[in-house]
């Protein structure tokens, strides 16, 4: 299967693994490029110019198939190494940045100059095309559906992809909700040229996360995503559990003047105790609302066969069958 987006990056199938925060590892990146499509570490989970070096050497040692990088721009009181994160992905030989958070304009230079495809995340048509006028490669559209930050606008994928596909005139990627074959042959026709799949990764064998975060996407339905931060204005969808209670709880209470300080305890230093101790009650972690159609936690190859399996039977058979029907 051809798109704009495997012909741009390099790769076999039109699936982006997105950057997930204590997910993004080597192991998970090499098996999903290694099955065709493009695996993507996580750049702040590093966090330094020299343990980001050290995980794309050790994910360059499992593939010699093309491999992105994560970076998300976001307000700090002490900001990332950002000139030296990039500047540690430019002398790796990665090809492929996705940026996500603030406007990467301020960084752009740089990687452009290096010869890198720049694939920004936007949870909007406007900010898809400021994205496209500045020079970003492609965009990754990102639906309310989504894991992590949806923005403020809450507009689904029925509607968000058909009217980026109407406005932008460079490849994007549908993200949010994208779980399976049906997903990727509904994006495609809608205007895509291909999917960003970040919750449903974390479902697999090779995602170098405890095996209770596995099991509780495995169990969860649809129903079980909540906004937290929306007081803040910095919306994150996440799984339910004893600690999104609390937090939610707080936010009910203190209304309009709820801080970040006020729900801390929940937010901050949560990841590694989920991800990697599985402390599943400890605080918000960004799921989508995808995780009502995950049942079952193959390889990564597995899951992207099946995918491409279904996706080209569904265009080939259902759809094809119809038109000459």
């Amino acid at each position: 299967m051809k798109t704009r987006i495997t012909e741009m990056l390099g790769i076999k199938h039109p699936i982006v693994q997105g950057g997930m925060h204590f997910v993004g590892l080597a192991e998970l990146a090499a098996a999903v490029s290694n099955a065709g499509g493009l695996g993507i570490i996580t750049g702040l989970t590093q966090g330094t110019p020299a343990k980001l070096a050290a995980e794309i050497k050790r994910c360059q040692a499992m593939t010699d198939k093309p491999i992105g990088v994560n970076l998300t721009f976001l307000p700090a009181l002490t900001p990332p190494d950002y000139p030296g994160l990039i500047e540690v992905i430019i002398d790796s030989g990665v090809k492929i940045v996705e940026t996500a958070g603030n406007n990467p304009q301020k960084w752009m230079p740089m990687l452009k100059d290096a010869g890198i495809k720049i694939v920004h995340k936007c949870t909007s048509v406007r900010h898809s095309l400021k994205a496209e006028s500045i020079g970003c490669d492609a965009i990754s559209v990102d639906g309310f559906e989504c894991g992590g930050h949806p923005g403020e606008d809450d507009v689904t994928n029925w509607i968000l992809l058909p009217r980026a596909a109407e406005e932008l005139k460079i490849p994007f990627l549908a993200s949010g909700g994208m779980a399976d074959g049906r997903s990727l042959a509904a994006a495609l026709a809608m205007g895509a040229d291909g999917i960003n799949m970040g919750t449903r990764f974390m479902a697999t064998v090779e995602a170098p996360i405890h095996d209770n975060v596995k099991q509780a996407l495995v169990k969860a339905s649809e129903l079980d995503t909540r906004l937290i931060m929306r007081p803040l204005r910095n919306t994150e969808r996440v799984l339910v559990n004893a600690g999104v209670e609390r937090l939610l709880e707080t936010e009910k209470t203190l209304g309009a003047k709820v801080t970040f300080a006020d729900i801390a305890e929940e937010v901050a230093g949560v990841y590694p105790r989920i991800m990697v101790n599985g402390e599943m009650d400890a605080g918000g972690w960004s799921c989508g609302m995808v995780a009502g159609l995950i049942h079952d936690i193959p390889t990564v190859k597995e899951l992207i066969d099946r995918t491409m399996a279904e996706a080209e039977g569904l265009i080939r058979e259902r759809m094809m069958g119809m038109l000459e029907g």
